[in-house]
């Protein structure tokens, strides 16, 4: 079985056309739709974190009312960037929202992509040792001890109120059990993708690579789910390895698609560059849905894949989302990743 997740960027802007007009329509929206993709039959919804930027940024808030409205949907983040984050306050975080909604957060974490300011961590109040990567996982080692249960802090036994049975450090509380196993790492290459297994955290590949050897997206791609399943194999970790790959899907199913996206049925991959590396970019799925179901029984990445995150235009509104995401449902049906 492949779940379907959506994935959404949470933009606002107030040009010609859009639906989300103030930030309070993207958060208002954002559940909205949730609500609607849990009663197609959608498993998941995703949030993109950007900071400075005219998007969505702290998640958890949102995240929280998605729980509240929805009972078996999955709701996740595709990225949190470690850069920003203060690692025990994410980490209680994740665990009340965790526990609050009976094990559906599936957190996917990373260092982050490009931002829209410089340094912008900086005024967040963290400071590199070293390059921003390296805090960037300094930052998700403390995170992962901290929702093990690691010991941090020495208890204060001259405090008043309930102390500790034992002396010794204690841990951040709560704790939510199995949280750990439903982290995710958001990898931009093959290096990144093998890590994440070392560690423990589940594979998050994106419509970008950091990298590019003249082959297919789709099988650069299924190279760094395979070096993935290979380390995890190799690491021997108790729970199993999930994967999730982003495709930007959009069923033509009526006028409204037709006039919206009829035009560029076929996107192409791309190479660019990207903070100085080359980058190589995914395509895009437009076309007829039987047209799709043909295209992507050839994506390898797909195949290979535990879940497929279908990246949205928020922009468009709950209604044209509900019915991509209706199509893209029916599509996987016909591929068999809801059986």
């Amino acid at each position: 079985m492949k779940k379907i997740g959506f994935l959404s960027f949470g933009f606002w802007n107030e040009g010609a056309g859009s639906l989300v007009r103030t930030a309070r329509d993207s958060l208002v929206q954002s559940v909205e739709l949730a609500v609607a993709a849990q009663e197609i039959g959608i498993a998941g919804a995703f949030y993109r974190v950007h900071h400075f930027a005219s998007q969505q940024a702290s998640p958890f808030v949102v995240m929280a009312a998605v729980a509240a409205k929805t009972t078996t949907l999955e709701m996740g983040t595709g990225v949190i960037d470690m850069r920003y984050e203060t690692p025990l306050y994410l980490a209680e975080q994740a665990a009340q929202l965790d526990l609050l909604s009976e094990g559906r957060l599936q957190l996917g974490i990373s260092r982050g992509s490009p931002e829209s300011v410089q340094a912008g961590y900086r005024h967040f109040g963290h400071e590199p040792a070293g390059s921003d990567a390296d805090m960037a996982r300094a930052h998700t080692d403390r995170f992962l001890r901290a929702i093990e249960g690691a010991p941090i802090a020495l208890p204060d036994l001259q405090a008043p109120g309930p102390r500790p049975a034992a002396g010794g450090p204690v841990p951040i509380t709560p704790q939510s059990p199995g949280l750990r196993q439903r982290v995710w790492w958001g990898a931009g290459s093959l290096g990144t993708a093998q890590w994440a297994a070392t560690q423990g955290m589940q594979l998050m590949s994106s419509t970008l690579l950091l990298e590019d050897r003249g082959i297919p997206f789709d099988r650069l791609q299924r190279e760094q789910v395979d070096a993935f399943r290979a380390g995890w194999a190799g690491a021997g970790w108790s729970w199993p390895s999930r994967v999730s790959v982003s495709r930007s899907i959009v069923p033509l199913v009526d006028d409204t698609t037709r006039a919206y996206f009829g035009r560029g049925r076929r996107g192409s991959e791309g190479v660019g560059q990207i903070e100085g590396v080359t980058a190589r970019f995914g395509p895009s799925f437009v076309g007829e849905p039987e047209e799709l179901v043909a295209r992507l029984r050839q994506d390898a990445a797909v195949e290979a894949a535990d879940m497929v995150l279908v990246t949205v235009p928020n922009l468009l509104g709950v209604d044209f989302n509900a019915r991509l995401l209706q199509g893209v449902h029916e599509i996987g049906r016909e591929l068999g990743w809801n059986d």
